[in-house]
């Protein structure tokens, strides 16, 4: 069984992506990691190249800017990681640049792989996730976040990335995927708020026009985490690829957990995802075995 990790960046070190964090916290699982970084103006590239693994590859990319229709670039940059993967490779393991593993779900997800490596039909793992929000000390525990993301892949030439690069199509159907209980740790939402607006400006470029960017994010400075609907205290522990920038933390997030910002509906889809654990309405890109 061989295990390619793969992923894509562009200007890690100006939009504080963690994404040293995330390759190593999945490079003990990966024979090689392919990584595919675009055309950054702050060190990217060096910051990768530092990474003490002759598991790494890296390869250049430009990314198409005019892509800005439903955040296809991000797809695209995806599909350009993937094609450099040796074809000898039995499990694909995508990860974002904002994401990362804790190393407790190794040796559960090390099983699955080998579980599965030799049935056909199952043709990814699907991970549960876990959002932070504003601080290392706060997840989102309401309806807008997703729970389910492939992000193991069996190799096959006919796999592409889906839309905005959050899901895998196999000639243009979903993939018939199983279950792992392993969490993947979702950073995203997790910046000083100075770096978290401009992250939302560069992204949202991604789908809009500048002048609708500038109205979407406004024009301050830094972001404002106080509109979130509903957080909850994280109980539990960071992988320990985070440890080092968790200690870095230099800013202050404070939030009550009593206080919720929630529709009807929004509360009555809780009420029924607690009790039954069905989501009403969720979308997914995938097929359950």
């Amino acid at each position: 069984m061989k295990v390619t990790g793969f992923t894509f960046i562009r200007n890690a070190v100006r939009l504080d992506y963690p994404i040293v964090e995330a390759i190593t916290s999945i490079l003990p699982l990966c024979d090689e990691f392919v990584v595919m970084v675009g055309n950054s103006d702050d060190g990217t590239r060096e910051l990768i190249a530092s990474i003490p693994s002759s598991k790494i590859k890296i390869y250049d990319s430009v990314w198409d800017d005019s892509l800005r229709s439903g955040g296809r670039v991000l797809a695209e940059e995806t599909n350009k990681a993937f094609a450099k993967i040796s074809p000898d490779t039995t499990w694909a393991f995508y990860i974002q640049g904002d994401e990362v593993m804790h190393e407790r779900y190794h040796t559960s997800l090390r099983d699955a792989m080998q579980q599965w490596k030799d049935d056909k039909r199952v043709e990814g793992l699907l991970l549960k996730y876990i959002h932070f929000y504003g601080s290392y000390d706060f997840i989102g525990d309401s309806t807008r976040w997703y729970r389910r993301e492939v992000r193991i892949v069996r190799y096959h030439p006919d796999v592409s990335s889906y839309r905005d690069a959050q899901g895998f199509r196999k000639n243009g159907r979903p993939l018939r995927v199983k279950p792992v209980d392993a969490h993947m740790y979702h950073y995203g939402w997790v910046k000083p708020p100075e770096k978290q607006q401009e992250k939302q400006r560069q992204f949202h470029r991604l789908w809009h026009s500048d002048d609708r960017v500038r109205e979407m994010v406004g024009q301050s400075n830094a972001f404002d985490y106080s509109a979130v609907d509903s957080l909850a205290r994280f109980r539990g522990t960071h992988p320990a690829a985070m440890l080092q920038r968790i200690e870095n933390k230099n800013w202050t997030f404070d939030f009550d957990p009593t206080r919720k910002k929630l529709s009807l509906k929004s509360r009555f889809k809780l009420f029924v995802e607690r009790f039954t654990g069905w989501r009403i309405g969720e979308y997914k890109n995938y097929k359950l075995l």
